[in-house]
């Protein structure tokens, strides 16, 4: 029997325009400290984006999605924040912002295949 382990996630948003906090789920972030595992998966739906707010900038909101998962997968090219270890990553990736890319709350759960779970969550709460 393989073995459950607790996991932490969040959804990751993109609220086109702030004041008006109307927003897109794109993608998830799962973290599991007992398995030293992070992981983040999205999608960019440009034409429902557009139809949020027609002025938004895909390609520059493409390049901070794609910052955001080199710093969750600690890339070299992430910087400082791509040192950090998982935990901390996490935490910063998560944490409350009013920017264009923000985080849900972070939810917890049970999983025994954590590569899964993202996939799930993902379809459930993204496409």
């Amino acid at each position: 029997m393989q073995e459950v382990n607790v996991f932490e996630y969040a959804i990751i948003r993109v609220v086109p325009r702030v004041e008006r906090e109307e927003f897109l789920n794109v993608g998830v972030i799962l973290f599991c400290k007992k398995q030293d595992f992070l992981g983040v998966k999205y999608f960019l739906p440009e034409q429902k984006l557009m139809s949020l707010y027609k002025e938004i900038e895909v390609e520059t909101l493409a390049a901070h999605l794609q910052a955001y998962k080199r710093i969750a997968l600690g890339e070299k090219n992430a910087g400082k924040l791509g040192e950090l270890d998982k935990s901390d990553r996490f935490r910063w990736l998560t944490a409350t912002r009013s920017t264009i890319i923000q985080s849900s709350k972070v939810h917890s759960g049970l999983s025994n295949d954590l590569t899964k779970t993202l996939e799930k969550l993902y379809r459930e709460q993204v496409l």
